[in-house]
């Protein structure tokens, strides 16, 4: 369960006005709120820089909020942001892995850090690498690897501590169909194991696919926030790609 009320992140912005400087404060995200419930899957969407992404790291303890708070799995983020972490499993299109690594030490340096039992841990590994396909290239080296092959070690990163909470940041974004088609799987397969899960995507077949509610983050603020299927019933558009950017526009 995830529960987010007024959440802000305020940024200070400078300017040069001849020999003058000036700074203003931008709200990068403005008092959003909403809640994400175990065996569902929330989707945030919203254009590039609505503030999707800022908000992520904030839930997943990466950026301290100006003000507001979220409560991740009962901690909330404010007073215990590394117990958070420990609850939350983060993934973007752009994880940073250590390109001298193999998947078989990436994903033991993290289960190490997670403090997971050695057994657990390599029982762990193998199914997700099994589930992943990753067996093919598991004494490969980081950057001798596609982007897909990173992105499936990213997912094992991911998913190794088995997270009651999973973030989605644009998690297929660049991938060929197979790998979008194997990270899809997992998030399916975590919302029947009755986990909370984000997910933020630009492609609305995905959307379409996994949503159960959603809500739409543009200049920072919540413009709209209900389940997917009411959205659905509420559209005046042909389709879902042309009702976001309608409801952007109006907004």
């Amino acid at each position: 369960m995830i529960h987010i009320e007024n959440l802000t992140k305020s940024f200070t912005a400078t300017t040069k006005k001849g020999l003058k400087t000036e700074k203003t404060i931008v709200n990068a995200v403005n008092q959003v709120s909403f809640d994400c419930k175990p065996g569902r899957i929330f989707s945030l969407l919203g254009p590039n820089g609505a503030g999707k992404t800022t908000t992520l790291r904030m839930i997943a303890g990466i950026i301290k909020p100006t003000s507001g708070t979220a409560i991740v799995d009962g901690v909330d983020i404010l007073k215990d942001s590394d117990e958070v972490k420990k609850h939350i499993g983060f993934l973007t299109g752009s994880t940073g892995l250590y390109e001298r690594l193999n998947p078989d030490e990436t994903i033991d340096f993290f289960g190490k850090l997670y403090k997971i039992p050695e057994a657990q841990l390599q029982e762990r590994k193998e199914y997700l690498f099994e589930k992943l396909g990753i067996n093919d290239f598991r004494k490969k080296r980081m950057g001798q690897m596609s982007t897909g092959m990173k992105q499936k070690v990213s997912i094992a990163r991911t998913l190794i501590h088995d997270p009651e909470v999973l973030i989605f940041d644009e998690p297929t974004s660049g991938l060929d169909v197979i790998t979008a088609e194997s990270i899809i799987e997992l998030i399916r397969e975590s919302k029947e194991n009755n986990k909370t899960v984000i997910f933020s995507s630009h492609i609305m077949s995905e959307v379409d696919l996994l949503c159960d509610d959603l809500a739409i983050i543009n200049n920072g603020s919540i413009i709209y926030n209900d389940t997917f299927e009411n959205f659905k019933g509420e559209m005046k558009a042909k389709n879902l790609t042309q009702e976001f950017i309608n409801r952007v526009k109006e907004a």
